[in-house]
């Protein structure tokens, strides 16, 4: 499967480098996939089964136990990656494959794969 993404710009650029990376990167009912998508505000953490296209676990700064939180960005992504941790043993996933996202594994979205690490899940 080829996918062609035409254009310049960053956000055409992370969709090129996502795409590349989903050629390889597959979430399957033994070892879902890790999902990360960040945006200027907030971060979204997503465990996926591919094989029968479903989210099993989701964690976001949206939810409502982070509006009183305080700190940094970076310090909510890593919360959010221990919240998708915790949720994940509750359903009984307990390795997943991380998908960046086309993002660079750096900041926030390190952060959270750092706080999955420390909740539980192995990457």
């Amino acid at each position: 499967m080829t996918v062609s993404i035409q254009g310049k710009g960053k956000k055409i650029a992370r969709l090129r480098r996502h795409a590349r990376l989903r050629k390889h990167v597959s979430g399957t009912a033994e070892r879902p996939r890790l999902v990360v998508t960040r945006t200027n505000r907030n971060m979204i953490a997503q465990i996926v089964d591919d094989t029968r296209g479903v989210t099993l676990v989701s964690e976001s700064t949206m939810a409502s136990d982070y509006g009183s939180f305080k700190g940094t960005k970076t310090e909510a992504a890593h919360k959010v990656g221990e919240q998708i941790a915790a949720k994940a043993k509750k359903a009984g996933i307990t390795t997943v494959v991380f998908d960046r996202g086309g993002n660079k594994y750096h900041g926030r979205v390190a952060a959270v794969a750092e706080g999955a690490r420390e909740g539980g899940l192995a990457l």
